[in-house]
């Protein structure tokens, strides 16, 4: 028999059983050719027996057409990546009222905090087709994330509680179960993330390249023609799974990737196994197509402002909105204005681990963080550099957040010149030179050089009016701009006494959310590096917090992480949060601001009022892009 009409045959007798869900289902036409010539199966076969079904209603979204092509506009080869947070298909994702819900998964169970039981969907498949299964996540655990040569510094982060691993388990092909021995009250949000914790891999594609499954000649072949070191290095090369740039690795996402880079212009085209339909029975997603240009990042809003593009965030700022409403009528685009939810648009950072000695005595005395604090005119930076639209306040949570108080916004960050020099002579840097700069204790003025990556004319513009107010207070301010690499790597080591960057990522948590921002638990935390990196590494690398409060904050995430329930996650959340205001360990500046977001005016199902923010939210991924269409006109 023709195997053709085999598959066909056999497509026929799964239509007969599958639930009524996936029954009666409608096809993107895009992919008629394909399945008329026996090249697809037909899209009842090709989503899962219970696909996840997005329900549009209730979000106020409308059905779509199907078709199109999406354009974007974006700057460097690895944005390829954004496509995996736009697309945010997650094994549990976050809605756009912030609650966690099984995507990928067909359902999950937690008990007691420490045991999570994952049920896939049966008939879920990969990209090109082939089953996702339990065994995907046994490739992950044993083959990468276990193995010595694979993973040679351990498990990740979020995999670990008090250092340990937990027992994981299949249980059957579609359910498996991780069980630690204490609650892992992040793991839920570590694979629900803009960039997620990824504890599944395409086993069938990956294992060629796996010296314990794959030909071992075929591997030295490999190695040879892509000039890798050895295997485990050609590995990582094909399973670049966030970048989305090897066309060859399967994906879960609405769209895959169809360009090999380097390249300038990316095309994204259906998943056919894309495991959501609309409430209709209409696979998603709606658009065919997306199509990412690439360019030199300063000319991005002058060719999104003239119609080059029908989504655009990414590289707008406020500062172009003017330019980009200009162009609405002649360019049928529309320009909505989204509020950022990070803590701070631009904050300054203390290194309370710099280098030199009489620095870091400095920048860890809280007076001297609190007097540099009371020294900013807030008031003025919002009316020149934002146009008033700004919050003017502290690095700290917003309104929006049940876990707001208006002091975490307030505490020492209104204008008093006469209190942040009083709290100066109080630490005894009285004396000045000729200029009026103080004097350090070893007879140095008082400069302080901020280092900025160098990305943002934000940055510029607010350091020249906080280096005005701050002469006021006797300090000199010096800006130093970097790449972003050497901006962290000079953070790192130390020799960075003060940063500037955006504040708190998630500006609008809930007490279920963790509050690890809060304490030192990344090297990449601009305050204190090399403590976040003792948390980071379980105590292995870095330094320990010789500060109280800080201490304190080690304390409370810990303790946070083994809370009995919400209103002891609630508790400690306001006591890590009037740490943060009584000890500026960061100076915000300004908050909610506006990012001015381009949409075509052919383009539905995008809200018009939303938040733009990268964690929790992956920017479009919480709004669903794969519900995006286009209409006629």
């Amino acid at each position: 028999m023709n195997i053709r009409w085999f598959a066909w045959l056999m497509a026929v007798v799964l239509l007969n059983t599958l639930p009524a869900a996936a029954a009666g289902m409608i096809d993107a036409p895009s992919l008629k050719t394909q399945v008329e010539a026996g090249n697809l199966p037909p899209v009842e076969v090709r989503v899962p027996r219970e696909p996840a079904i997005v329900d549009l209603a209730a979000t106020g979204k409308e059905p779509g057409q199907y078709g199109g092509e999406l354009r974007l506009l974006m700057g460097k080869q690895k944005d390829t990546r954004m496509m995996s947070v736009y697309g945010y298909a997650r094994l549990i994702s976050l809605d756009e009222k912030m609650r966690f819900s099984p995507d990928i998964l067909k359902s999950f169970e937690v008990r007691e905090g420490r045991e999570f039981t994952f049920r896939l969907r049966e008939g879920h498949k990969w990209s090109d087709g082939h089953p996702f299964t339990a065994e995907d996540f046994r490739y992950y655990w044993e083959d990468i994330a276990t193995n010595p040569k694979m993973s040679p510094r351990g498990l990740p982060k979020a995999l670990l509680v008090e250092k340990k691993p937990p027992k994981f388990e299949v249980i059957d092909e579609t359910t498996v179960r991780y069980t630690w021995h204490k609650p892992n009250r992040e793991f839920i949000s570590w694979i629900a993330g803009s960039r997620p914790l990824a504890i599944y891999r395409p086993a069938h594609y990956l294992k060629q390249f796996h010296i314990d499954h794959g030909d071992k000649q075929q591997i030295e072949a490999l190695i040879k023609s892509a000039h890798k070191r050895d295997w485990v290095e050609l590995h990582m090369s094909r399973d670049r799974w966030y970048r989305m740039d090897n066309t060859e690795l399967p994906t879960l996402q609405p769209w895959m990737n169809t360009t090999w880079p380097p390249a300038v212009r990316f095309v994204f085209t259906r998943n056919p196994f894309y495991h959501r339909i609309d409430s209709k029975g209409r696979q998603l997603p709606y658009i065919d197509r997306v199509v990412m240009a690439l360019g030199e990042t300063k000319v991005i809003p002058a060719k999104a402002g003239t119609g080059e593009s029908d989504l655009q965030a990414k590289y707008l700022r406020l500062d172009h909105y003017t330019f980009l409403k200009e162009g609405e009528q002649r360019y049928d685009y529309s320009v909505r204005l989204w509020k950022r939810t990070q803590g701070a648009h631009i904050a300054l950072f203390p290194n309370l681990n710099a280098a030199d000695p009489e620095w870091r005595k400095l920048l860890r005395d809280v007076r001297f963080r609190r007097a540099l604090s009371l020294a900013v005119d807030r008031h003025e930076i919002n009316q020149v550099v934002y146009y008033g639209l700004a919050r003017e306040g502290n690095n700290t949570i917003l309104p929006a957040s049940p876990l707001y108080r208006p002091r975490l916004q307030t505490a020492w960050a209104e204008l008093d010149l006469k209190r942040a020099n009083t709290l100066l002579d109080e630490m005894g840097l009285t004396n000045r030179n000729a200029d009026g700069v103080r004097l350090m204790p070893s007879g140095r003025p008082l400069i302080i050089t901020v280092d900025t990556a160098g990305e943002s004319t934000y940055q510029v513009d607010v350091l020249e009016l906080i280096h005005d107010s701050w002469l006021k207070a006797g300090i000199k301010l010096f800006a130093k701009p970097s790449q972003r690499e050497v901006f962290r790597q000079r953070i790192v080591s130390g020799q960075t006494i003060m940063s500037t960057f955006s504040g708190i990522s998630n500006g609008i948590p809930v007490p279920s959310m963790s509050p690890e921002e809060l304490a030192p638990t990344s090297k990449y935390q601009l305050q204190w590096p090399k403590w976040g990196l003792w948390g980071e590494t379980s105590g292995k690398m870095g330094e320990p917090p010789v500060l109280a409060e800080v201490k304190r904050l080690s304390e409370l995430h810990h303790d946070w992480l083994y809370a009995a329930d919400e209103a002891r996650q609630e508790k400690i959340w306001r006591e890590m949060l009037d740490i943060h205001a009584d000890q500026v360990f960061s100076i915000g500046i300004v908050n909610s601001t506006l990012q001015p977001v381009l949409v075509s005016n052919r383009l539905r199902n995008l809200p018009k009022d939303a938040f733009y923010n990268w964690s929790p939210g992956a920017y479009f991924g919480v709004h669903k892009p794969d519900t995006f269409w286009f209409a006629s006109k």
